[in-house]
């Protein structure tokens, strides 16, 4: 019997664990076959605070499971397959064969964002390829970048690059966006910005780094190479929270749905990071709703006489 069962290693489960452990719980983590989250995907971290000269981000994960270690966290390697949260104690299943019972649970699976399943793409990510322009802009100086995107999200990455690069193009399959039209207009009348009408991007270019993205027009057909630096795809985030449907309250996207804190639909199990963060995706933010996460767990727990 456990105490606190985390689900995810990426900095949003780490940190719950860093503050589970301190406070005696005696924290088990399961981490993945995949450990880190999408950090251990990231090359240079320079907006994580505490680290003046930037860090790289699989160092950075490495070094929070080291601290998490250090307080007395336990780690099983593996990945979390089933969930019963209908009876208490709750029941997480380890690869389909091994079942952990616990008195609360944190879930920190994350979110994984929406790729175009291209094999360059996956060689050159962290290379060029990105899906977080606040995480990488800054890398991307003087340079001409290009977005893949219609919606909110796609607009408000090409107008945050533009403060670092001297050309962003926006690479949109269909002849009008879908973003509001406030997003719109702010993005049209950016001076830095042009749009690639009816065209998808076939291949990203490039050896180590990227130099460019292949694009075809939907409509004629047409093939060209367009030089770049960078290509951020603004294309959405999937949270990884299949293994608590019919569970837990979600909304319409698949977000985990959090009152009070990070308390979910059900009394006892909390959530943290990407998983119900539908707005900032960042490192530092999943980090903070991971401490409060293990603080809400510690304090339903001493309500419910565990403690």
């Amino acid at each position: 019997m456990r105490n606190v069962v985390i689900i995810g290693s990426g900095p949003a489960g780490l940190t719950a664990a860093v503050y589970a452990a301190r406070a005696n719980l005696s924290p088990l983590l399961i981490e993945g076959w995949q450990a880190g989250g999408q950090l251990t995907t990231t090359t240079e971290v320079e907006n994580y605070p505490g680290f003046s000269k930037g860090i790289m981000g699989p160092e950075l994960m490495k070094e929070m499971r080291a601290q998490a270690e250090r307080f007395g966290t336990a780690f099983q390697t593996g990945d979390a397959t089933a969930v019963d949260l209908q009876t208490r104690p709750f029941k997480v299943i380890v690869d389909d064969e091994k079942t952990l019972s616990t008195r609360t649970l944190i879930i920190a699976t994350g979110a994984s964002p929406i790729t175009l399943g291209l094999p360059n793409e996956k060689r050159l990510w962290g290379h060029g390829v990105s899906s977080c322009a606040t995480c990488d802009g800054f890398f991307f100086k003087d340079k001409e970048l290009a977005v893949v995107g219609g919606g909110d999200s796609a607009m408000e990455e090409a107008t945050f690059l533009t403060k670092f690069a001297t050309k962003v193009s926006v690479i949109h399959r269909r002849d009008k966006l879908r973003a509001s039209k406030i997003m719109q207009d702010r993005a049209m009348k950016n001076e830095k910005i042009t749009f690639v009408w009816n065209s998808m991007v076939e291949d990203v270019l490039g050896q180590d780094v990227v130099t460019g993205v292949r694009i075809r027009n939907v409509v004629t057909g047409k093939v060209w190479d367009l030089s770049c630096a960078g290509l951020f795809l603004a294309i959405g985030h999937r949270p990884n929270t299949a293994l608590f449907t019919g569970q837990l309250k979600m909304n319409e996207l698949g977000y985990l749905l959090t009152s009070h804190g990070t308390a979910t639909s059900i009394p006892g199990v909390f959530a943290a990071g990407d998983v119900q963060d539908v707005r900032y995706r960042q490192a530092v933010t999943a980090a903070g709703t991971g401490c409060m996460a293990a603080i809400d767990a510690e304090r339903f727990l001493e309500a419910s006489g565990h403690g």
